[in-house]
């Protein structure tokens, strides 16, 4: 696929970040589980956040592709980073579309620039994969709104000033019943769990917030009533472009990682990338890894050409997921002792991949939409 010079400015920026600011720090914020909040200011100031956000709205009005090449190389250096790339890309692209002109200048510019932090906000208890089954509830009193309820697996939630909350406001119109709600998190009535302490991905921080008579004014509705859940469900296209370029960006920096080894590593008096078994593993790794970064760049310019991409966004995510957990693998294997080893690279690597495969939708709800794509327009391309 073509790549135009402004791509290849931008994937070479992120790269360098990602090499002289990211991966230098990488096991240091694993090991802490520490927010890193001098990269961040950095990334905002080098307009790394809000990555799509049009020119006119303050943004940089890059397209879908070069939000995937951003989010590959960042991901390189570390997924967790990554991944606060990823969040303010789905909350800025909410406000670019159904925010009002008030709504946009009160929280894009906060977002982009990394001085307000924002949350993401559907996860309940009964509602992950099912979203139909949120109970947090927001009830008109007066001109304004009074919320209710709680949500778990949120990032950001330890740090984040400003959460995107779905809210039912009809409970009898399922999903036709949903809104969302912008709610400032330092406000009366919101609490949060503790952070929670994940596998891998461990410098994004991840909690529960809960919501008791949080009053909210009128203007705190992000778009139309009743089409919360349709909204949400809208980023998401894009959104698993963006994990699945992070997914790629794990498995590169695992190939590498391997490669690198290979050649350094000894036995039998010869260095271990002399043997046809470690030659085939980081084959299969290479070939994999340069499979779903096309997946990937296909779904980005099936978005990015207005052309129907859901199915392409899922099998993206999806392989691009599974690829992660597997070669990752087939890296610390190269590694042999070594890799299961904290400290080395790829033992972080096969953790930080995981997760991949189950937010955004889990890889078995990406198989689904892909069945359920096939069969309603057919399987040509």
């Amino acid at each position: 696929m073509f790549l135009t010079e402004t791509h290849q400015q931008a994937r070479e920026m992120a790269r360098q970040f990602a090499e002289d600011v990211i991966r230098p720090v990488a096991e240091e914020l694993d090991r802490d589980e520490r927010f890193p909040r001098e990269i961040y200011d950095q990334m905002g100031e080098l307009g790394l956040f809000g990555i799509g956000v049009p020119e006119d709205m303050g943004g940089p009005g890059f397209d879908t592709m070069t939000y995937a090449l951003v989010m590959e190389e960042l991901s390189r250096g570390y997924a967790s980073v990554a991944d606060q790339c990823g969040l303010v890309e789905l909350l800025s692209t909410l406000l670019v579309k159904h925010g009002t002109d008030t709504q946009r200048k009160q929280w894009l510019s906060a977002l982009m620039t990394a001085r307000l932090r924002g949350a993401y906000c559907i996860t309940e208890t009964e509602a992950g994969t099912d979203v139909s089954g949120i109970r947090t509830a927001a009830k008109r009193d007066g001109d304004g709104w009074v919320l209710n309820g709680g949500k778990i697996w949120i990032h950001n939630a330890p740090v984040a000033d400003v959460g995107f909350v779905l809210a039912r406001t009809d409970p009898d119109a399922g999903h036709r019943g949903m809104s969302i709600f912008v709610v400032d998190l330092h406000a009366e009535g919101v609490s949060r769990g503790p952070k929670e302490h994940k596998m891998g991905q461990r410098a994004s921080q991840v909690g529960a917030l809960n919501f008791d008579d949080v009053r909210l004014p009128a203007e705190a509705l992000l778009g139309q009533e009743g089409r919360g859940f349709h909204m949400m469900m809208s980023v998401l296209d894009k959104g698993r472009v963006g994990i699945g370029a992070l997914a790629v960006g794990i498995g590169q920096a695992g190939l590498e990682a391997a490669v690198d080894y290979a050649q350094q590593r000894k036995q039998f008096k010869k260095p271990i990338s002399e043997f046809q078994g470690v030659q085939w593993l980081l084959a299969d790794i290479a070939k994999d890894v340069e499979a779903a970064r096309l997946l990937v760049w296909n779904a980005a310019e099936k978005i990015d050409t207005g052309a129907d991409a859901t199915k392409y966004c899922s099998m993206a995510k999806c392989f691009a997921g599974d690829m992660a957990v597997a070669r990752t693998a087939d890296a610390v294997q190269v590694f042999g002792g070594s890799g299961y080893i904290r400290g080395f690279e790829v033992e972080r690597l096969y953790r930080d991949a995981k997760i991949t495969q189950i937010y955004e939708g889990t890889n078995q709800i990406q198989r689904m939409i892909i069945a359920r794509e096939l069969f309603a327009k057919g399987a040509m391309a």
